[in-house]
């Protein structure tokens, strides 16, 4: 068996939410771009374990990408994967928060990493929940290559969780839809603890092609 469990994390693709904050609402995401699809199936390693979030659109990512000519397994969804909860946020613009919230809006956005929206989690909640999610697949498909059709914070808590990054520092990452992310986890051996390690970071499915990125 492999001492090294490769992750690839893949952006849901675009959604058309009209400017508003949809976070971990079920919203459906446009996958009529065939030729990233196809790109995409060409480029990820065969016979990978595939996993999704609980929404609809990492579901529809994925079976695109099937679509695209990539002999998909069966999915399974960990709702450990889906995007930060914003609570009472979702459905608004930035703009009626700001006009709504005040100061409390205001305050999210000065340390954004630990204040919980109204009713919603904080993206150190995040963290959380998709390094215990990682630690637990990675034991369970240990050596294997696992794809992840999931979401921006979701990759970004991913990346915190591997490199140990403060929070802050982990929201500066960008994750365009459609994107690639890649890291691994290098299993233990005698004098070695185990480590993290990445490989790759927000690479688009065709070389030069730009990138979307939305409210979540």
């Amino acid at each position: 068996m492999s001492a090294v469990t490769r992750w690839i994390f893949i952006r849901h693709a675009p959604v058309r939410a009209g400017g508003v904050i949809y976070g971990n609402t079920d919203v459906s995401a446009d996958c009529s771009d065939a030729r990233a699809f196809a790109a995409l199936a060409a480029a990820l390693p065969p016979g990978a374990v595939w996993l999704t979030s609980q929404l609809s659109r990492t579901v529809d990512t994925a079976r695109a990408i099937g679509a695209g000519g990539y002999a998909l397994p069966e999915l399974a969804a960990d709702a450990r994967f889906g995007e930060q909860d914003f609570g009472e946020w979702h459905g608004l613009t930035h703009d009626a928060l700001a006009a709504a919230q005040g100061d409390t809006y205001h305050r999210f956005w000065r340390a954004p990493a630990a204040h919980r929206p109204p009713g919603g989690e904080s993206f150190m909640e995040v963290i959380a929940r998709v390094g215990a999610a990682l630690t637990e697949w990675t034991a369970r498909h240990a050596g294997r290559d696992i794809v992840c059709a999931c979401h921006g914070g979701t990759i970004r808590a991913a990346l915190a969780h591997a490199l140990d990054l403060a929070p802050e520092r982990a929201l500066q990452i960008m994750a365009d839809n459609l994107s690639r992310t890649a890291v691994d986890y290098v299993a233990p051996t005698a004098g070695f603890d185990g480590a993290w390690r990445v490989r790759a970071v927000n690479l688009p499915a065709i070389d030069g092609q730009e990138g979307n990125h939305g409210t979540a």
